[in-house]
């Protein structure tokens, strides 16, 4: 079995995390089965956390304006900071881990089993909220987090910083695209798919790396692809039209061969009516060569003419069926066209998106495209409740 793995920065609704009140795509009969880890105020975290080194702070200041009254206000109204972060963690979707299912049953154990050593595993990121949900579409968890450094020498010596944060875990950041969060995300990633094979469960990794399409390619791949079944289709037609224009001109040509026909009734010896040889009756001449030669023209007219009515009648239909081919040829090369400029487009975005990849690195870029989807299937998800 292969699942995706979709992670995701959370908006961080503890209301909603905790269902101190519930949404509108909950399932309320379902919610008796989520697991609440930790749900602690994050103000009582933020004097747990640094109330020691706000006193130590606000000692060595001279001047009351520098000190600080609130820290967790200060870090909340903060533009370089937030009071804290959120990841959202899922496994699979809706079509393959549906919550109400046996792999919905078995997302939960491996989001449970991933979730109890995450905090020994990141001691520089403080959980005070997490949460796992079994009462929406897919089950998924959501951890709430405030990350922290300690000894440093701007500020209070132990204060919010992600980036520090990570860094002290080990996570130090390179190239735009290659950032702490990046890394880390990455790591967690890992390490969740670790627990998925434990028990069974391999990671599909899709729209990472060069490995795998991104959207556009994708788009443009699709394209390609309509454009190619577009040309199959109208050479067919073509085609057909060409056999159904030489049937039309065959059915010329029998014209032809009906005047060709027609100028040998009229002067051919073979159809003429003989002289009397010798001495014979009226009677006998009416019966033995008028007669005759009567019904050899009647049957000959008669196919004949069943013959030309068929011919003119299939050469009407025809040519109509053949004017209908035409206007279909059209319309497919006129749509052919239209995706052809469409591909000439996303051709375009294409090398854009690369661009996008390469001054901001592959990594972010493609982690932001993940969570766009999982953004999407989460959107779609919960309609299913409404």
């Amino acid at each position: 079995m292969q699942r995706t793995i979709s992670a995701m920065v959370g908006k961080g609704s503890v209301s909603h995390n905790s269902r101190a009140f519930t949404a509108e795509n909950v399932d309320a009969e379902r919610s008796c089965l989520n697991i609440s880890y930790c749900n602690e105020s994050i103000k009582n975290v933020y004097h747990e956390l640094f109330d020691e080194a706000l006193e130590k702070y606000n000692a060595k200041q001279t001047r009351n304006d520098r000190k600080i009254s609130d820290y967790y206000e200060k870090i909340r109204s903060s533009k370089q900071e937030k009071p804290f972060h959120e990841l959202i963690l899922q496994i699979g979707d809706r079509e393959n881990m549906n919550a109400e299912s046996d792999n919905g049953e078995l997302a939960q154990r491996i989001l449970d089993e991933y979730f109890r050593s995450f905090q020994e595993r990141n001691p520089q990121l403080k959980v005070f909220s997490a949460h796992l949900h079994m009462d929406e579409a897919t089950p998924h968890l959501h951890i709430d987090f405030v990350p922290f450094t300690t000894g440093s020498k701007r500020g209070l010596e132990k204060r919010v910083s992600l980036k520090q944060a990570l860094s002290a875990q080990g996570f130090k950041g390179g190239s735009r695209g290659d950032t702490e969060w990046s890394q880390w995300v990455q790591s967690e990633k890992e390490q969740l798919a670790a627990v998925m094979e434990r028990h069974g469960v391999q990671w599909e990794q899709k729209g990472t790396h060069e490995k795998h399409l991104t959207v556009l390619d994708y788009k443009k791949q699709e394209r390609e692809k309509e454009v190619q079944q577009l040309d199959t289709k109208i050479d067919q037609k073509q085609t057909e039209y060409n056999v159904l224009s030489k049937r039309v001109e065959n059915y010329d040509s029998c014209i032809e061969e009906l005047a060709a026909l027609e100028k040998e009734l009229n002067a051919g010896d073979k159809y003429q009516l003989p002289e009397q040889q010798g001495f014979m009756t009226a009677k006998a001449y009416k019966s033995k060569i008028a007669e005759p030669l009567v019904e050899k023209l009647k049957s000959m007219l008669k196919a004949t003419l069943v013959r030309a009515f068929e011919g003119w009648d299939n050469y009407y239909r025809l040519n109509m069926k053949n004017g209908n081919l035409y206007q279909e040829n059209q319309e497919l090369n006129r749509v052919n066209k239209k995706l052809a400029e469409e591909n000439m487009i996303l051709r375009t975005e294409n090398k854009d998106f690369k661009l996008l990849r390469r001054v901001f690195g592959r990594r972010q870029i493609d982690d932001l495209v993940e969570q766009a989807r999982f953004a999407k299937s989460m959107k779609r998800d919960n309609v299913r409740f409404r």
